[in-house]
């Protein structure tokens, strides 16, 4: 597999925030985010090789229940998504897949945690990959699957309060449950977050969303591998 970091710390986002887990971080997406966090995964993918064997020894030497396999995006190694999440949950793991659901592949997975790109995670419209993100951001039928598939959530990265009728369309037409969407604040530091967290709580109690921290930047800010 193409990965770029294994790390123990706390879920800092969503339902099952602050719960100990070991983060599998795999390399390379198909997507191209102006505000990536990540951008050794995606627009400058490390491009390190592990086998599915080295991969789940690394994990289980934590000795941690909970394992999320992130990155960019996993569903693009779906052979090898497959056979590791199977040990994994053999040996007992619960496993939470997080995923801009834009590729679907059936797979052991406890949780599904789904990210679908707003229109603020295009690139400049003169950035080489832009028609190619904003034609592929948003896969109806993929999220279907999921949704049918998986207990799932649906996170929302908001960059401002515009953002919210683009999540209320897709909530309608797509459709997705009320109850699975969450929204979080678009920033890669804790200043920046704090800015947008008062607002977007309020949206969130006039539409009856979920608010999600993402307490691992408030800790952490940057730092990568926490």
């Amino acid at each position: 597999m193409k990965y770029s970091e294994i790390f123990h710390t706390i879920q800092g986002e969503g339902t099952l925030i602050g719960v100990p887990s070991v983060f599998f971080r795999t390399s390379y997406c198909n997507l191209r985010c102006a505000w990536c966090d990540t951008p050794y995964t995606s627009w400058e993918p490390e491009n390190r090789d592990i086998s599915v064997a080295d991969s789940l020894q690394s994990i289980t030497e934590f000795g941690c229940k909970h394992v999320v396999i992130t990155g960019r995006e996993p569903f693009i190694q779906a052979k090898e998504l497959t056979d590791l999440c199977r040990e994994l949950d053999e040996l007992g793991h619960h496993i939470t897949i997080e995923t801009n659901a834009t590729v679907f592949a059936k797979v052991d997975a406890h949780l599904i945690s789904m990210s679908p790109k707003l229109r603020n995670s295009n690139p400049s419209t003169d950035n080489r990959f832009f028609k190619m993100h904003e034609r592929e951001r948003i896969c109806p039928d993929v999220i279907h699957k999921f949704l049918d598939a998986y207990p799932c959530q649906v996170k929302f990265v908001v960059d401002s309060p515009d953002d919210l009728a683009e999540i209320r369309l897709l909530q309608k037409n797509i459709p997705i449950p009320i109850e699975s969407i969450l929204l979080m604040p678009q920033g890669k530091t804790p200043q920046v977050l704090h800015q947008k967290q008062e607002w977007l709580v309020d949206i969130c109690k006039e539409n009856g969303y979920r608010y999600s921290p993402r307490v691992h930047v408030d800790i952490w800010g940057e730092k990568r591998g926490v």
